[in-house]
């Protein structure tokens, strides 16, 4: 029965990996599309955003097929728990990084000088992610604290982007339109790095059991 759990559990973070390179995969994409944005990348982003939907409902059904046939206690139960969050902070991770994609074309003008600081800001957000699901898969508390820290990174490419965008708008008054979806990508890559940090914490709460916001 044991060698049954392992092998589920070997499945299910197998899973969670696939959905994590989705994941780095679709904010990769968003951060081109400010440059590169064409009809092929539009579709692409939509597939992988289907891909990481499948994930989620590939997941939960691993997780309660554990749940009710191995009937799991303790550090056990705690693993399959937390899975069944961080699934919904990835899926909402392809929602926002879809929602990137789908404003860009609507925008009037490219991200110009922005760009540079908005794509590092993605590279940080998927550096998260990997981090948050390795962490899981190998139960490294200490790299899924590392994980939540490093938030602070996003964080402050945020605050600079912001900036740059309230400075540009009192030069460019009359693109005030483009500066205001300008602001919304980049509080997009802000709401996925926060969605990065809450996987850490269900990582955490994996080994712990305890969790940060029930503390």
């Amino acid at each position: 029965m044991r060698d049954i759990y392992q092998e589920q559990l070997k499945n299910l973070h197998q899973e969670l990996m696939k959905m994590g390179a989705a994941c780095e995969e679709i904010i990769d994409l968003a951060a081109r599309s400010l440059t590169d944005y064409d009809r092929e990348l539009e579709e692409k982003t939509a597939q992988v955003g289907a891909s990481i939907d499948e994930s989620e409902r590939t997941i939960e059904t691993i997780c309660l097929k554990l749940l009710l046939r191995q009937q799991p206690v303790a550090g056990d139960l705690r693993q399959i728990s937390a899975a069944m969050k961080m699934i919904t902070d990835m899926e909402r991770i392809g929602d926002q990084a879809e929602d990137i994609v789908d404003l860009v074309p609507k925008m009037k003008q490219g991200a110009g000088e922005n760009d540079s600081r908005i794509r590092q800001m993605a590279k940080a957000a998927q550096y998260m992610v990997t981090e948050a699901v390795n962490a899981y898969v190998s139960q490294d508390l200490e790299l899924a604290r590392a994980v939540m820290d490093y938030d602070d990174v996003v964080d402050n490419y945020f605050n600079q982007i912001k900036d740059d965008i309230l400075s540009f708008i009192a030069a460019n008054p009359h693109e005030g339109e483009y500066a205001l979806d300008l602001l919304m990508i980049d509080k997009y890559f802000e709401r996925i790095g926060d969605h990065c940090t809450n996987i850490a914490e269900w990582v955490e709460f994996s080994v712990t059991g305890i969790h940060r916001d029930c503390q």
